[in-house]
């Protein structure tokens, strides 16, 4: 292998451990984004840890709850109010609490985010289609 393609190489996987270490864990965004209301309970925002108000959720799968909170539910604004959230670090916070609430879903998945992101699009349809 040449030098240059080398240190491409190299410097491409240091980047991207880099940006991967620098996303928040879900834990994380649930303490300074989604406590203010899952940990309360505001507006019957399904309480963290709460096993009978996730249930309902976890069957509803993880992209579906996911998509719906990144876009916005009930009383929930989009992101959570945080417009500076990647899509990764809103999944994390999600599964996060989702596991509180007795389900297995998992952080960091590539072909989960992708089935997000095509739940997200169906549930901007439904939004617009409301309207």
């Amino acid at each position: 292998m040449d030098a240059k393609l080398l240190t491409f190489v190299l410097s491409t996987c240091i980047s991207t451990t880099i940006s991967a270490q620098s996303l928040k864990s879900g834990e994380q965004v649930y303490r300074e984004v989604c406590f203010a209301c899952h940990g309360t309970g505001v507006q019957n925002a399904p309480k963290f840890g709460d096993k009978a108000a996730w249930g309902p959720l976890l069957k509803e799968g993880q992209p579906v709850v996911t998509a719906h909170g990144w876009v916005g539910q009930g009383g929930m604004p989009p992101r959570g109010g945080r417009a500076d959230l990647s899509l990764e670090e809103f999944a994390r916070a999600v599964a996060y609490m989702a596991r509180a609430g007795g389900g297995n879903w998992g952080d960091r998945d590539a072909r989960m985010l992708d089935g997000i992101r095509e739940e997200e699009k169906k549930r901007i349809e439904q939004l617009r289609a409301k309207k």
